[in-house]
């Protein structure tokens, strides 16, 4: 049985196939992709992206790698207020209404968690990478 949870999603499909229809197949695999997508989106980032977009409730992307000395702008595209706050203390945004934007120089390496006080399930962190 461990051997074929290590496949994922494929041997949930490939048992469902002959359950279900092939547009149910379709769909559900469409689906499975679709949030592979979205949770691939929190740990994937470009090395020379310095942007954190907050929309729909979440910081995209939620992990960010840049080297030292980068400024990181957070930018509030959301239609309510978010704010960007530093685990720790060690930055903290004012209320970002839409449109508004904060930024951060990120001098040492690390890795530096922060949040939305508003919202504290969003999350996110800068690892900062020689």
């Amino acid at each position: 049985m461990a051997h074929e949870e290590d496949k994922g999603g494929s041997v949930m499909i490939g048992r469902l196939k002959g359950r279900l229809r092939p547009a149910e197949v379709g769909w559900l695999a469409i689906a499975a992709t679709a949030l592979a997508l979205f949770f691939g989106q929190i740990v994937v980032a470009s090395a020379d992206d310095s942007n954190v977009g907050i929309d729909k409730f979440a910081f995209t992307p939620a992990t960010l790698t840049v080297k030292p000395g980068v400024t990181v702008t957070f930018e509030n595209h959301d239609g309510t207020i978010h704010t960007v706050i530093g685990v720790g203390g060690m930055f903290r945004s004012k209320a970002l209404d839409t449109n508004d934007k904060f930024s951060v120089v990120f001098d040492k390496p690390g890795e530096f968690a922060y949040f939305c006080s508003l919202h504290p399930y969003m999350k996110g962190k800068i690892i900062i990478a020689p």
